[in-house]
């Protein structure tokens, strides 16, 4: 069978984002922004740069200003052509969406990572696809989402964006068991989802970014309780090993956990200073706060 294209995408925005409250107690945390653009255009914008056209936002209660973000808003625009508000303008266009490429699924019940994809299997179908946490922001020279896309076409089969962390620290994630370590690429014979730090296979961590084969869902379908009484994607991406290529690859960049204060304001320094119209108001504000 030819290798299929990679057109779809799963983003998980049902969170509560409980760490940035008050701040999101009306607001979805992956609408919070990094200097002028919402965590969520980000995690977009980095699909499309890797082919991506179809989006599944597997949302919850009051995440509806996540869609209305990638609507047409029709007063806005004649507003700012009135004005002669050329970039402003600009700039909302080249964010909007082909219609229907945007489908919305309620997960209603906050069951983990797995259950939240598995509320996507529809829209999956028999089709290879993309997960991308927004809450995990890269700052990538060739988007992260670009390099997977990448590998997956190299590999055939299943990858995950990875990082190695200290080793105290791998209780927190995904990690990988090692069959061949090749460098840009490894070669994985076991995942084990949040291990204590004395068991742990590896410090090969999983962050927001996958590509995954259709038939993950077979296995998410069982909605097995893992780590946390939760159905973790982990436990069900690992019972594909040995029926498909699976792959852990080292991206080329730099991640920011923006679910995580510090992270965020980390984050805010980070892609202004990378602004030229920015950088230097930036770089003074540093200097004083120093």
């Amino acid at each position: 069978m030819p290798l299929k294209p990679l057109k779809k995408a799963v983003l998980p925005v049902a969170g509560l984002g409980t760490r940035f409250l008050p701040a999101t107690k009306a607001m979805a945390k992956e609408m919070l922004p990094v200097v002028d653009k919402p965590l969520i255009q980000y995690a977009v914008e980095e699909a499309r740069a890797a082919g991506i056209e179809q989006f599944c936002f597997i949302t919850g209660r009051g995440k509806t200003a996540i869609v209305e973000h990638f609507d047409v808003a029709y007063e806005l625009e004649r507003t700012l052509a009135e004005r002669n508000k050329t970039a402003e303008l600009e700039a909302l266009r080249a964010q909007a969406m082909t219609p229907g490429a945007i489908v919305t699924v309620r997960q209603q019940v906050p069951m983990g990572l797995g259950h939240a994809i598995w509320c996507a299997r529809a829209f999956v179908g028999d089709d290879p696809f993309a997960i991308l946490l927004p809450d995990d922001l890269m700052l990538c020279d060739t988007p992260c989402m670009r390099q997977l896309a990448d590998a997956y076409r190299e590999t055939e089969g299943n990858v995950v964006a990875i990082e190695e962390v200290p080793m105290e620290r791998v209780n927190r994630y995904g990690v990988l068991d090692v069959a061949e370590d090749k460098g840009r690429l490894v070669s994985v014979k076991g995942l084990v989802e949040k291990p204590p730090v004395e068991k742990a296979p590896s410090n090969l961590t999983i962050i927001g970014r996958y590509v995954l084969m259709p038939e993950v869902m077979g296995f998410l379908n069982r909605l097995e309780k893992g780590a946390g009484g939760e159905v973790q994607l982990t436990d069900s991406m690992a019972k594909l090993i040995g029926m498909q290529p699976f792959h852990g690859l080292r991206y080329e960049g730099k991640r920011f956990d923006c679910g995580d204060k510090a992270g965020f304001l980390e984050a805010q320094v980070a892609f202004a200073l990378r602004r030229p119209d920015l950088a230097p108001a930036m770089r003074a504000i540093l200097k004083a706060y120093a």
